[in-house]
């Protein structure tokens, strides 16, 4: 056993040795060769060699000015580099490079340099910092402020534009306020030149956030900066045009499938995903057209398709395209991002993004995945087939959310500002912020104040999604202005008709007269609390202050000297528990377009539409409360307290911005109108031509503000069961309603 173990380890030893030497003699043969060599070596292997080989360019080599797709072979080395040397503090984040108990001291509140006189400012950035100006975060006094933006116009950021501010970095430096950056906030659009076109802004940014267009994941800092769509200088400031769906169409799928028409590069970074369009063009369901025609040097880089492309692509109209089309291919251009994707939105075509590595805008908190296709660069030809495969179904709720997005965060300067705003206050105020059900469910963020609540059940827009209904309880708030002298005066009766119905929870008397708080013993005796506070300003304003007292989700809104029948109260109440994000009531009035001077107006004529329910005698969510009080401009409520005029048309325009609904109006007796027509104080007011003539004018102040008309006409009337039917009172619900 032992001497045949012994043969086989000899055996074993000899096949090493063998192996060994033939072996090793082919590898010292080898020789590593030197640069010279490998250069000689790789001309050696070309092939073919062709003769005019120096006039002739491979497809897969690039010249020296052509950046293609250099950032896809840069090494990781490399692109830490360059990161780094565009933004020194690239690993900032709020808790790192901002000063957030400077926030938690003096609140939201964001200042902005003055101008010099030499300072150029674009349109577009004038409208951005109007924009600011005009929000409720605004302050004149720095001392005041924890957010800082400058008066230098930094849009724009290619050396090669005309608008391309110089010296910047000096500029900044002589800031008092600057402090490396801290707590500010640099918009841009535009950033580096021809031929890379990097993210360099030609300044050093310091520690400051930055909200900007075509922004590159890899030098985007979460949490920290903000990406916002590249608009026009031709987008408006305010309101901006509604998108073009103006219905749930069926069939969803549009005349074409998949439309692009826009610039070709023949040279240059963007050039390769552009040059590569025509291969999914058939004429028939898809359209791309490409053009060469632009930029002064079109002529002389022009290929052997420019001529057929241009002459292609002269057939067909831009808009029309877009308003007959499912899909809109969004490739980029020069840079990520382009004005095609708010056009796309704003027509409920469906954006197909190529634009690899592109930080979509307000990415944070926007859920893209529910409006746009993510497409690549690199399978242009997978598209078509893509796009073919998604059904019915998705396509009209993807055109939908186009929509709602494009009304809630990017049909004008406006709202675009205020969503950068808001998203940096919430990084700020981590407790009191929006979830991403609030940023992208209707009516969107802008509209969620979270201060009011962080539970998406408190909100009365949410109640149909969350399955919920109101709680059958309300509060009646009773707004008098009037002495209380003796117990036939309209409030009384008012207060015992609301004592009887088996919904009210609590009345509350909002006390704005002059004169002093009666007894308690001169008010009647109620089954529900009956509180009386005095209203601290005395003002119209203040009937819609959240008072911590209103303990009930709906609120019934009421004038001292309004005449309701219990059974007018209750069915109002069964009403609005089916529509708790709207105003439900019983007077109301329109808005009408006077073409003649060219202005909104105002008319209280009966007639079969409506346009407002006026809040002497309306139900309506608390929540709107806090909204009037926190949302609208001080300018806005100054206005109606100095009339003592139009809170209720003021409330009517809030409520329908919200929505996008019109108000609903009930069944009323006919005695109604008449009756408040022989009231004293209110008689007098409505027979004024001074307080009609100021209704007029809110009107159209009010839709100046908004930026748009935002009440909706409606034919609209809720009337009760077997109402005025020839069928005996007795098997009716709602009797006193028709009673004289």
């Amino acid at each position: 056993m032992q001497a045949r173990k012994k043969y086989i380890l000899t055996a074993f030893c000899a096949c090493w040795l063998l192996l060994f030497y033939f072996g090793g003699a082919q590898i010292r043969q080898l020789k590593v060769p030197s640069r010279r060599q490998s250069e000689e070596l790789a001309a050696a292997r070309r092939w073919p060699a062709w003769d005019d080989e120096a006039t002739l360019k491979s497809f897969v080599e690039r010249s020296a000015g052509d950046g293609g797709d250099a950032e896809l072979r840069e090494s990781p080395k490399t692109k830490r580099e360059n990161r780094a040397s565009v933004y020194k503090d690239s690993r900032c984040r709020m808790e790192t490079c901002f000063d957030l108990p400077l926030c938690e001291q003096r609140g939201f509140r964001v200042y902005i340099y003055p101008l010099s006189k030499t300072d150029k400012v674009s349109e577009s950035y004038q409208k951005i910092l109007s924009s600011i100006q005009g929000s409720r975060y605004y302050t004149p006094d720095p001392l005041q402020a924890c957010l800082f933006i400058m008066g230098i116009d930094t849009l724009d950021r290619d050396q090669l534009s005309l608008q391309y501010i110089h010296n910047v970095d000096a500029k900044i430096q002589s800031f008092p306020l600057w402090n490396n950056g801290r707590n500010h906030l640099i918009f841009n659009l535009y950033s580096g030149t021809w031929p890379d076109y990097t993210e360099d802004l030609g300044f050093d940014i310091g520690q400051a956030m930055v909200a900007k267009a075509s922004f590159y994941m890899e030098r985007y800092r979460p949490h920290f900066d903000v990406s916002i769509p590249l608009f026009s200088r031709e987008h408006p400031q305010k309101g901006g045009e509604k998108g073009w769906l103006l219905s749930n169409k069926v069939p969803p799928r549009r005349k074409y499938l998949l439309v692009f028409k826009g610039k070709r590069y023949l040279t240059g970074i963007g050039s390769d995903t552009r040059n590569a369009l025509h291969h999914i063009h058939n004429g028939k369901d898809i359209i791309s057209l490409t053009t060469c025609k632009h930029g002064k040097d079109w002529v002389k880089h022009k290929d052997g398709r420019c001529d057929r492309d241009n002459q292609e692509y002269e057939k067909y109209d831009y808009q029309e395209l877009l308003h007959n089309s499912t899909f809109c291919l969004v490739p980029r251009g020069r840079r990520l991002g382009s004005f095609r994707f708010l056009e796309s939105l704003q027509a409920a075509c469906i954006p197909v993004l190529l634009s690899n590595g592109w930080e979509l805008p307000f990415s944070d908190v926007i859920d893209w995945s529910k409006t746009v296709v993510v497409g690549d660069e690199r399978l242009l030809l997978q598209v078509p087939s893509t796009v073919r495969s998604i059904d019915n179904d998705k396509i009209l709720a993807f055109r939908q959310h186009t929509q709602f997005l494009w009304d809630a965060y990017f049909s004008s300067v406006e709202k675009i500002v205020s969503t950068t705003l808001e998203i940096i206050k919430d990084r700020i105020f981590t407790h009191v912020s929006r979830n991403k059900h609030m940023w992208n469910k209707l009516p969107g963020g802008l509209f969620v104040l979270p201060q009011y609540s962080t539970f998406v059940a408190d909100y009365p827009f949410y109640y149909l999604d969350m399955g919920l209904t109101p709680k059958k309880e309300f509060t009646a708030l009773i707004h008098a202005v009037s002495p209380l002298v003796s117990q036939s005066q309209p409030i009384i009766k008012l207060i015992l008709a609301l004592a009887k119905s088996k919904y009210c929870s609590q009345i509350i008397v909002l006390w704005n007269c002059d004169k002093p708080l009666v007894p308690k013993n001169k008010w009647p005796s109620t089954r529900m609390p009956l509180i009386v506070i005095k209203g601290g300003r005395k003002t119209m304003s203040s009937r819609f202050f959240p008072y911590d007292v209103i303990t009930t989700d709906a609120v019934l809104s009421l004038d001292e000297d309004t005449v309701l029948s219990t059974n007018e109260v209750d069915f109002a109440f069964i009403v609005w528990c089916s529509f708790p994000d709207r105003i439900v009531g019983y007077p109301a009035r329109s808005h009408f377009w006077d073409s003649n001077k060219g202005l909104w107006g105002y008319t209280s004529k009966w007639t079969n539409e409506y346009s407002m329910v006026l809040t002497g005698a309306a139900f309506y969510h608390r929540y709107y409360h806090y909204l009037f009080t926190n949302y609208l401009p001080a300018s806005l409520l100054a206005l109606i307290d100095q009339t003592a005029n139009c809170e209720d048309i003021l409330m009517n325009f809030l409520v329908s911005a919200v929505t996008k609904l019109p108000s609903i109006k009930v069944t009323q007796k006919k005695q109604y109108k008449e009756t408040l027509m022989q009231q004293g104080l209110k008689s007098t007011l409505w027979a004024n031509p001074d307080h009609f003539t100021q209704r007029q004018n809110c009107i159209n102040t009010f839709a100046s503000w908004f930026g748009a008309m935002p009440l909706i006409q409606s034919q609209l009337r809720l009337d009760p069961v077997l109402f005025k039917d020839q069928v005996s009172i007795l098997r009716k619900k709602y009797r006193d309603i028709e009673r004289p």
